[in-house]
């Protein structure tokens, strides 16, 4: 019988990318909404069609729900879990865990408290070419990785977006995800934790320098310096004012892992995976993107055995969220001084 889920968080992200992935994936249901936005609530009860959504957060864990998803954003995450603990109801919950790493403890002390699953919707686990390049590297492919060079410097959208009155306004969702700490602490923890689960290594040290094109405190453009366990090193390069006031705007993605024995390189533009090797050069299939499917169907996956070995923990949540969010932190530090 499929498990019956309940999303909080009817934004932008759960439009695009959840709900249509819990509303086809054949082993849950996807049974109640909730947010406080009557507007947002609204529009996605009647866009799938459901009959329970609510905008007060006990009726809607008192709806028959199995788990949630939490797809709100990152200052409500900690609440949210918090209130699914009390019901006892597991947890999927949105990057980043939280806005820091006290509060991600919090989250993660709370559920284990309650006996509750709590995981990490790092979705870009999923993705296909994630998947394949941890099985190169797993598989010795290149060797040893030594280096990865992770960047994915886009607009966030955009700076601007048009008015009620036809005129253009600041970005509303961009401007957000900047006061919440900027690309790396929104977007890079994605590239933190590839580097950690496709190493298989923890971050030992870490060190971050900021570049300001607007006047936020946190850098929107930054580079991330990481040296892990096993000697290897991680540069994460992300930015949100590539082209984020251009008619034709435009963004770039890659993955460089260099090893002892290669390089696996991808360009997502591009549309290019492949490695390069002693053996020669060999094209692999690169296709999708964000896999939401795949990881509603290892939710299902773990809420039917009562545990995963596939899905992202807290704790992975937690030290993304600890190295990004104090990295950014000192980028600005060194900016002031």
């Amino acid at each position: 019988m499929a498990k019956r889920i309940g999303l909080m968080g009817c934004g932008t992200v759960a439009g695009y990318g959840h709900l249509p992935a819990l509303d086809q994936c054949p082993d849950l249901e996807l049974y109640s909404l909730y947010d406080p936005d009557e507007d947002n609530l609204r529009r996605q009860q009647e866009r799938f069609g459901l009959a329970n959504a609510f905008t007060d957060v006990d009726q809607f864990f008192a709806s028959g729900i199995d788990a949630v998803s939490i797809t709100s954003p990152a200052p409500c995450h900690l609440q949210n879990v918090i209130d699914a603990a009390k019901h006892g109801k597991h947890v999927l919950c949105e990057k980043p865990l939280a806005m820091t790493e006290a509060e991600s403890q919090e989250m993660i002390d709370t559920a284990a408290r309650a006996g509750i699953m709590l995981f990490t919707a790092f979705v870009a686990r999923f993705n296909p070419v994630s998947k394949q390049i941890r099985s190169l590297v797993r598989d010795g492919a290149i060797g040893e990785v030594r280096s990865l060079r992770l960047i994915y410097i886009w607009n966030c959208h955009g700076m601007y977006e048009t008015g009620p009155d036809g005129q253009p306004i600041i970005q509303a969702r961009r401007a957000g995800r900047m006061l919440e700490g900027g690309p790396l602490v929104d977007c890079g923890v994605h590239d933190i934790d590839l580097a950690r689960w496709w190493l298989g290594s923890e971050v030992a040290k870490w060190t971050a320098t900021g570049a300001w094109v607007e006047d936020y405190e946190a850098p929107d453009h930054i580079y991330l310096h990481m040296d892990h366990d096993n000697g290897a090193h991680t540069m994460v390069e992300i930015s949100y004012t590539f082209t984020h006031t251009a008619a034709d705007p435009i963004y770039h993605l890659t993955y460089h892992l260099i090893g002892t024995e290669g390089l696996i390189r991808h360009e997502m533009e591009n549309n290019l995976l492949e490695v390069r090797n002693s053996t020669g050069t060999q094209q692999l299939e690169c296709t999708g993107a964000k896999n939401f499917d795949d990881m509603y169907a290892a939710f299902a996956r773990a809420l039917e055995k009562g545990s995963s070995d596939e899905l992202p923990t807290g704790e992975d949540g937690l030290e993304a969220t600890r190295i990004a969010r104090t990295a950014t932190e000192e980028a600005i530090a060194r900016r002031r001084s």
